[in-house]
């Protein structure tokens, strides 16, 4: 019996639990801590590198995913155009982000850093196409693997830098940009050898012809990508470009939106295995309705327990983290975190609609995230701050996920489930109720955030949100598509 699905999901999940949370609440908090000022210049610097890193991927990713998924065929083909295509990507990507730097009027060391960030980002662009390859092939626990290589790397690398006593220096945000570098280079590396394994041959060159038509089939690739980057990840260049005080602002925002974007792991493990299955499924025009719900009930139910949390215990969740402007940063981190949920609904409908090729309709969507994203940062920022690019984080994030839920629905169909609606509704209203419950209880935080946590995993089983019957489904849809 082939549980593709399960067994790769929940090796997925291992392998990424166990290595990128350290890596996020040990090697990233422990360098805030260590040098809060000089990450708030770092962190808005990264994000404008990640802005566009589009320009260096132009939808190939999701494209490669998708078309290799079908035809593994096309391994070699693609692979010999699409790689020197990229290089040539990377010196238009280079060109663009200097230029808005220059245009920004940035310090010379923030130029400096943002050269080698660059890098880093061309870097990481290259280790996605190749997971892309590996994950378009099913061999989903290689591009496991190879997904939490850099961040181990990171974690010995930062590691021994913070806590080994190597040397008598202050730790510098430069070590952390480097050993990035070098994380980077290892794992991309080890991604090629992988990849021309299973493709046979491997002959670098430029076709013209063939690269353009790539492009033009990954343009709304690139499009859409470029939006949901721009809603994403513009709160905090704008701070740190609209405040006298931008980079301790931007530093603050820093602490709540990398614990995001921890949690926002989980959500995109799913997507990288579940739009190879829509995608084949699709294709063979088979029904997803049911892999789509079981999703939905996997990947929600944790997100709304993490979410209260979040909400109830921000205080105590900074304060063990951090160690600088912790009430702001709490006030951030519990408006920010139910942002959460709308990520999710994206990895699993914006997921599908992706494998459905309906781009123009989820190109519409990420432009109205982008909108709402920054008419909100250019006029809460100026009167709070950072709570108002937490506010206009989670308002992109909700915008987007309801439009996205809607036209999955409207596009294949999708009956309104209310007994469904109506559970989950349920079963937030009562992990809301038990997190306000134990906070009054007088235990010591940490035990009331673990008795909150087992009794809301109690009320999923009960509610039959999670069941054994659930996971039968899923094992016959895998040996349905395998």
């Amino acid at each position: 019996m082939k549980r593709k699905f399960v067994t790769n999901l929940a090796f997925l999940l291992f392998v990424n639990l166990l290595v990128k949370p350290f890596y996020v609440l040990g090697i990233d908090v422990g360098i805030q801590n260590a040098v809060p000022g000089s990450y708030g210049i770092y962190f808005p610097l990264l994000s404008l590198s990640l802005m566009f890193q589009v320009i260096l991927d132009m939808g190939i990713e999701n494209f490669t995913r998708r078309e290799i998924a079908r035809h593994h065929n096309l391994l070699s083909k693609y692979l010999s155009n699409i790689f020197v295509l990229k290089l040539s990507l990377a010196l238009i990507y280079f060109a663009l982000c200097m230029l808005i730097a220059l245009a920004g009027d940035y310090s010379m060391y923030q130029v400096k850093l943002l050269i080698v960030l660059l890098f880093n980002q061309f870097l990481a662009s290259l280790i996605l196409y190749l997971r892309a390859n590996i994950g378009g092939l099913h061999l989903f626990k290689t591009e496991s693997i190879i997904s939490v290589l850099d961040k181990t790397l990171l974690i010995i690398i930062c590691g021994s830098l913070l806590w080994g006593n190597f040397t008598d220096k202050p730790f510098q945000i430069e070590w952390f940009i480097f050993a990035q570098t070098f994380a980077y280079f290892a794992t991309f590396l080890v991604s090629l050898i992988i990849v021309l394994r299973h493709s046979g041959k491997f002959k670098p060159g430029f076709d013209l012809k063939n690269n353009l038509l790539i492009i033009r089939k990954s343009l709304p690739y690139a499009l859409l990508m470029l939006l949901m980057a721009s809603y994403l990840r513009i709160d905090s260049v704008l701070l740190e470009r609209l405040l006298p005080d931008g980079i301790v602002q931007a530093g603050i925002y820093a602490h709540s939106f990398r614990l995001l974007e921890m949690m926002q792991n989980y959500g995109y493990l799913f997507a990288i295995i579940l739009m190879p299955m829509f995608a084949k499924m699709l294709k063979n025009k088979e029904p997803v309705e049911q892999l789509v719900h079981i999703s939905s009930l996997i990947i929600f139910v944790p997100a709304i327990i993490i979410s209260v949390a979040s909400v109830f215990y921000s205080h105590e969740i900074i304060g063990l983290l951090y160690t600088n402007h912790l009430e702001l940063s709490a006030k951030v981190f519990e408006i920010i975190m139910p942002g959460f949920l709308g990520m999710c609904s994206t990895y699993i409908f914006g997921a599908l609609l992706t494998a459905n090729g309906n781009l123009r309709t989820l190109i519409f969507i990420a432009a109205a995230g982008v909108i709402a994203s920054l008419v909100l940062n250019l006029i809460l920022i100026p009167q709070i701050g950072a709570k108002g690019s937490a506010i206009a984080n989670l308002s992109a994030q909700m915008v987007t996920a309801f439009l996205q839920v809607y036209a999955a629905a409207r596009v294949f169909g999708f009956k309104t489930n209310y007994r469904l609606i109506f559970r989950l509704l349920m079963f937030t209203a009562i992990t809301i109720l038990l997190a306000w419950l134990t906070k009054k209880t007088g235990l010591l935080w940490f035990y009331q955030f673990a008795v909150f946590c087992i009794a809301s995993a109690i009320v999923a089983f009960a509610l039959k949100i999670f069941n054994l019957r659930n996971v039968t489904r899923v094992i016959t849809i895998g040996e349905k598509i395998n």
